[in-house]
């Protein structure tokens, strides 16, 4: 089952932010995962807003963790410690 990697952001330091975007990008796409939503228009409903969301499908909830866990990963993640403040969780899709 395909699993999707949903993160919930607000940036608090862009310039570094955009270091960890630089980053990120090919380390999520290196465990096959893509992009299907980033930072575009949402409505908020419950919870707290955060101004930037993003959805990344992966073939299986293992890619999506192995992503997340891997060198180039947290790597990248290092750039975002500090410059935001995030919610990042893995769902399986039900297909």
């Amino acid at each position: 089952m395909s699993a999707l990697w949903i993160a919930h952001v607000t940036v608090t330091d862009p310039e570094a932010y955009g270091k960890y975007a630089e980053l990120a990008g090919p380390a999520i796409a290196a465990h096959g995962g893509h992009f299907i939503a980033r930072g575009g228009r949402f409505v908020q409903l419950e919870g707290v807003e955060r101004a930037r969301n993003v959805v990344a499908r992966f073939p299986s909830l293992e890619a999506a963790e192995a992503c997340y866990h891997s060198p180039e990963y947290q790597a990248a993640l290092n750039h975002a410690r500090g410059a935001s403040e995030r919610e990042l969780m893995i769902v399986e899709v039900q297909e």
